[in-house]
């Protein structure tokens, strides 16, 4: 007889704990515990509902690390060059990925895309659309392939004994939050059968050397939905975001035991599915070649590929008592420190002006290099003098107007002078060991904020 169980499990980090209480025992967050009902199958029912596993390709004792042999193909490459960036290289086999994104972003349309174009066999696994829906957005999309086979089921002990009996080269479930295992009699969605059913997954990529794609959505917070744990259990965890006022997407690593976390991959939605953008920079800077004020393009970097975006600016008297401060796509208190500067170090008064910033196509910028490019552009607003669109900038801004130097500054300036800038202002504390001799563009040093407004806005 199966017994029930009640059991309190934390929103945030999967904590199981016998009572509710306030706080949770793991993490310290607050009001997180909610309560699921648990019903455990007996061992009959529960081995009934397994699948088979091939146990000669389970090792069963330990081996030296010298002597254990590595395929020479340990990755499945596809022909996403952007997925391939950011995964490292290719799909490893026997790996688990987690992918999260908003709904309705377009998660189910790149891996689609991508399974249909792929030189291998792939079972992809939809619980949220039917064999129709997705017959008619593989249609949209103009790709075909006779090797990826559609299989729309929630139970996830079926899912795993019909991929043990066609053995794919590759798994999609989409997604993680509708598949359940029968052993559990929680509905699908909740914490337990989450993290018991990415444990399978995980088990079976391990046995079977199959690699898993899950789909998984995030919370308001950005987060991705269910417990922190399912972090921990996949190898790779890759984020894909974007705004739909947008049609970029950018493809993030989170986590990734196979490689680097500091790739991106940039694609372009089309009504045909998803583009990939080898160049970003052009498409991100404006098409028209009007010079107006509060305008400047700065030199960051995306992961490791360096982007040239265009900074907008505007600055214009208060018209309330209280000026406004309006920033999208940079940080707010950021913003508030560089006006804070410019108004200490080089006596412009902001504190009757309204300042709205925003970094043109809808991207997110953390990197501190487009501190220069955000005051060039706050000073070209405030004095209505337009800025050259052959300048670029890149440069950290200090609390003393003093301009400091940044990593990985050559890519920077090497990315400048492939689009055809004249100039670009950097540091002068990172011209050591620059060398630009065999470059077109002018590389101008700067060391105070104060520099900047003599040298551009003279």
């Amino acid at each position: 007889m199966a017994k029930d169980k009640i059991a309190f499990f934390c929103r945030n980090c999967g904590h199981e704990a016998a009572k509710w209480t306030g706080q949770c025992a793991s993490c310290k967050e607050w009001n997180t515990y909610v309560e699921e009902k648990i019903v455990k199958s007996s061992g009959k029912a529960a081995r009934s509902s397994s699948w088979s596993s091939k146990d000669k390709k389970i090792p069963t004792q330990s081996f030296n690390i010298n002597n254990i042999p590595v395929r020479k193909n340990s990755r499945l490459r596809t022909k996403d060059e952007e997925l391939n960036r950011v995964l490292g290289g290719g799909i490893v086999l026997g790996s688990l990925i987690l992918l999260g994104g908003a709904p309705g972003i377009g998660k189910s349309t790149l891996l689609l895309q991508s399974a249909l174009r792929l030189e291998a066999s792939v079972l992809y696994v939809s619980g949220e659309e039917s064999m129709e829906q997705l017959k008619l957005r593989a249609d949209r999309i103009g790709v075909h392939n006779t090797d990826c086979f559609i299989l729309t089921e929630t139970n996830l002990i079926k899912v795993l004994q019909e991929a043990e009996k066609s053995e794919p080269g590759l798994i999609v479930i989409d997604s993680i939050q509708t598949v359940y295992t029968p052993h559990l009699d929680a509905t699908a969605g909740s914490i337990s059968q989450i993290r018991e059913c990415t444990a399978l997954l995980q088990r079976f990529s391990k046995e079977t050397n199959t690699p898993i794609i899950i789909i998984g959505h995030i919370t308001k917070e950005g987060t991705i939905a269910g417990p922190k744990l399912l972090e921990h259990i996949v190898d790779v965890v890759i984020r894909y975001e974007g705004d739909q006022h947008y049609n970029y997407r950018i493809l993030r690593g989170i986590k990734n035991r196979f490689g680097s976390t500091d790739e991106i991959g940039i694609y372009e939605m089309h009504a045909k599915g998803l583009r990939e953008v080898s160049n970003p920079s052009e498409l991100l800077l404006a098409q028209s070649d009007e010079r107006l004020s509060g305008s400047a393009v700065s030199a960051t970097l995306e992961g490791n590929r360096p982007l040239l975006i265009e900074c907008q600016a505007l600055v214009t008297t208060a018209v309330y008592g209280t000026p406004q401060r309006s920033a999208t796509g940079f940080d707010l208190r950021r913003l508030s420190m560089l006006l804070a500067v410019l108004e200490k170090r080089c006596g412009l008064i902001y504190g009757n002006q309204d300042v709205f910033m925003n970094i043109a196509g809808g991207l997110k910028i953390v990197d501190p290099a487009i501190d220069l490019g955000i005051v060039a552009a706050l000073v070209s607003s405030y004095h209505n003098i337009s800025i050259s669109n052959k300048y670029a900038f890149a440069g950290e801004i200090g609390l003393s107007g003093e301009i400091r130097t940044v990593n990985r500054i050559e890519n920077r300036i090497q990315e400048a002078n492939r689009l055809g800038f004249e100039k670009i202002f950097i540091s002068k504390y990172s011209m050591k060991g620059v060398d630009v001799s065999k470059l077109d563009i002018e590389v101008i040093p700067l060391g105070k904020v104060d520099d900047l407004l003599k040298l551009v806005f003279a």
